[in-house]
């Protein structure tokens, strides 16, 4: 079965990309490897809570996709069923937006997501 595999797999990159918003809310100076580049350096208050709501929305993502895999909380298996396509979208976006960038150390965003795009949609489909 090629679906836990997948769920793993994406549940691992998606645990990458916390662990970057992170250090993001913490004060690394790594802004210039999100939104755009936009924000070099240190996240500001402000943007440091954007941060912390992309790390609630990961985890509630990966969530979804581990309980569609039937690897957690079997009682979310039915609602999986349409949240794994919002997984899938959000992971769509995710590379075209990492694609486009006009950061170019943002770009290394870009396979991480398209595989994290790849085992959604396998998840899905399964």
């Amino acid at each position: 079965m090629i679906q836990i595999p997948s769920a793993i797999i994406l549940t691992v990159l998606t645990a990458i990309v916390i662990l970057f918003q992170l250090c993001l809310t913490i004060g690394m100076p790594w802004g210039s490897a999100s939104m755009g580049g936009k924000i070099p350096g240190k996240y500001p208050p402000k943007m440091r809570i954007v941060a912390i709501v992309n790390i609630l929305i990961l985890i509630v993502l990966a969530i979804i996709v581990l309980s569609r895999a039937g690897l957690v909380f079997p009682q979310l298996l039915s609602g999986s069923a349409t949240g794994i396509w919002f997984v899938v979208a959000f992971s769509g976006i995710g590379t075209i937006m990492n694609t486009i960038t006009p950061s170019k150390i943002e770009r290394i965003w870009a396979p991480v997501a398209a595989i994290q795009l790849i085992t959604s949609l396998i998840v899905a489909s399964s």
